[in-house]
């Protein structure tokens, strides 16, 4: 299966305002390994950010000046996630910026959910973690996944993070955790620490229980008409 882990940074919020991509990171899964391809692009907006969001990517309007326009790179982004199953955290908000993005270029290029089945993290971190934060920094804390080197967010990076902790989040799902990147080798970390989950205890009952026991499934033998299931597999 072919996956693409993405993420966008804008110049703020909504984008029924007008506000911009401006920048898109994608990094490809295939068989849940990562294979060190991937799809960066910064952009320019032709517009300011506002500045809550310039404090949180610090991508100003002059770095931005010389990069492509969205317009340039379209066809190549939507080449790129085409028939592939997209990942983001709160993916209704990029998803919702990038088919703005796609409609200003052309009204016939495709929207994101016309070529790719999205898949939303946060949706599957809320089930797994009713009433916690869920948010990137503090999933990474909770399976284990390094985000030291995040000061600022990064589309790509960000990305990068997102598909470590996508892995954790769906390990039980098929490989049973093993989820490591391709020049993984034996003995690498997996991207959360199974040493931290609880043990479970073993409980020995003692005779009493014992004879309790047995005397509880000899009134549902007396009962069933000799047809107890759990003394079945003992004749």
């Amino acid at each position: 299966m072919r996956q693409v882990v993405f993420d966008t940074e804008t110049t703020g919020m909504p984008v029924e305002l007008g506000h911009r991509v401006i920048e898109i990171g994608c990094v490809e899964l295939i068989g849940r390994r990562l294979t060190g391809r991937h799809f960066h692009h910064y952009l320019n907006p032709d517009r300011e950010s506002d500045p809550g969001a310039l404090a949180v990517h610090g991508l100003t309007s002059d770095f931005l000046a010389d990069k492509p326009r969205f317009s340039s790179i379209a066809q190549e982004f939507v080449e790129f996630i085409r028939d592939a199953e997209l990942i983001a955290h709160n993916a209704k908000f990029d998803v919702g910026f990038l088919d703005a993005e796609l409609a200003r270029v052309a009204a016939d290029l495709p929207r994101i959910r016309d070529i790719a089945r999205v898949t939303d993290t946060l949706t599957l971190a809320r089930e797994q973690f009713p009433g916690q934060r869920n948010g990137l920094d503090a999933l990474c804390k909770r399976l284990g996944v390094d985000n030291s080197s995040r000061t600022l967010h990064g589309a790509l990076l960000d990305a990068e993070l997102l598909a470590d902790v996508y892995l954790a989040l769906t390990a039980g799902q098929s490989d049973l955790g093993l989820s490591l990147r391709n020049d993984s080798r034996p003995g690498d970390r997996l991207p959360f620490d199974v040493s931290a989950l609880p043990k479970v205890p073993r409980v020995v009952p003692n005779a009493d229980e014992r004879a309790a026991h047995a005397a509880a499934l000899d009134v549902l033998q007396k009962k069933s008409g000799g047809k107890c299931l759990w003394l079945a597999d003992s004749h």
